[in-house]
């Protein structure tokens, strides 16, 4: 017997299957552009720096996983907000990304009263894959060779006034001053600089005594004796510096939430996409080359999933927003 099908539902049969073909295409079409690339890695600081030399690690490993040209573009200033700002405008299709540190995702968004982003509408995290902590340095023309000798020094050679380098404004190597400064009844003033690069280029010409920032920044010169790295963050030494004390066992808690670094990509993005580059992420970091490159660094090197790096993300905002309140910083 056979059984006939109204032209009418032949028809509409015909779009549905056609416009689901179509949409398949589309996502398809798009997922072969993500892996065509080129993909470009947005980075909020100048070349030179540390957060530099881990996005060209990251970038030439992740060229091989992907199968596509991974390029790095250098977006400085303001902490990193010029960088964020092109990844909300970019397109969502897996060819604009952002490596960035806690700074320009977690703190900016604390201490700028319109940074021009929202991480949390804006931003998708793609995938974590370091932790590190921040430090005081010391440059070589300083004559302490510790933390107590550079307070000591600050308060005689200085009567208590001091000025120390922080690789951006409103950051958390600027709170740090505040609170070591508070801590040891000294008057110490940040001097911000666009970036870890030239106020490196300023510790090792002797024209500030002193730096925050992260083990990136200060490793390769602390191991050349150019800089004294004095004290860390965390909760336990680093194992690239076991001779330096960390804040906490000089008296200055508050400071053991590790900062993070991770891959973002725009808002939007197709699941399948942050999906397929992350895998590559997670495949890269286990590569012992990079482990070790990255350990080299001062970085403690791990994978974390999308939903890992969004939940360590929320949680160091937090943490980070209940410190600047106690400074009595004001958004500007």
């Amino acid at each position: 017997m056979q059984h006939l099908i109204p032209p009418q539902l032949t028809t509409a049969i015909t779009r549905r299957v056609l416009g689901g073909l179509a949409a398949s295409a589309l996502c398809l079409g798009g997922l072969a552009h993500a892996q065509s690339g080129p993909v470009k890695i947005l980075v909020g600081f100048p070349p030179g720096g540390g957060t530099d030399a881990i996005a060209r690690v990251m970038a030439d490993k992740l060229k091989d996983q992907l199968g596509t040209a991974v390029v790095v573009e250098n977006k400085a200033g303001a902490g990193g907000q010029i960088a964020a700002q092109a990844l909300k405008a970019a397109a969502a299709d897996g060819t604009t990304l952002f490596l960035s540190h806690d700074h320009t995702v977690s703190i900016l968004p604390l201490v700028v009263k319109n940074p021009g982003f929202e991480p949390a509408r804006d931003f998708v995290a793609v995938g974590g894959f370091a932790t590190f902590v921040n430090a005081l340095a010391l440059s070589g023309g300083t004559p302490a060779k510790s933390m107590t000798e550079y307070v000591a020094w600050v308060r005689g050679d200085g009567k208590g006034k001091g000025t120390v380098g922080v690789p951006a404004p409103a950051s958390v190597p600027e709170f740090l001053v505040k609170m070591i400064g508070k801590k040891y009844s000294l008057d110490l003033q940040s001097a911000p600089y666009r970036g870890s690069a030239p106020m490196m280029g300023d510790m090792l010409g002797n024209q500030i005594a002193a730096g925050t920032g992260s083990i990136p920044d200060f490793i390769e010169n602390h191991k050349t004796g150019k800089i004294r790295v004095v004290a860390v963050m965390g909760t336990a030494r680093q194992a690239i510096l076991p001779d330096v004390p960390t804040f906490a066992e000089l008296g200055l808690a508050g400071f053991e939430d590790l900062p993070y670094y991770g891959l973002f990509a725009p808002a939007g993005t197709p699941a399948a996409t942050v999906d397929k580059i992350s895998a590559a992420l997670a495949k890269v970091v286990a590569l012992p080359d990079v482990h070790e490159r990255l350990t080299a660094m001062g970085l403690t090197v791990g994978y974390m999933s999308p939903q890992q790096l969004s939940a360590r993300e929320q949680a160091y905002s937090r943490t980070w927003a209940n410190i600047i309140k106690t400074t009595g910083f004001v958004p500007q």
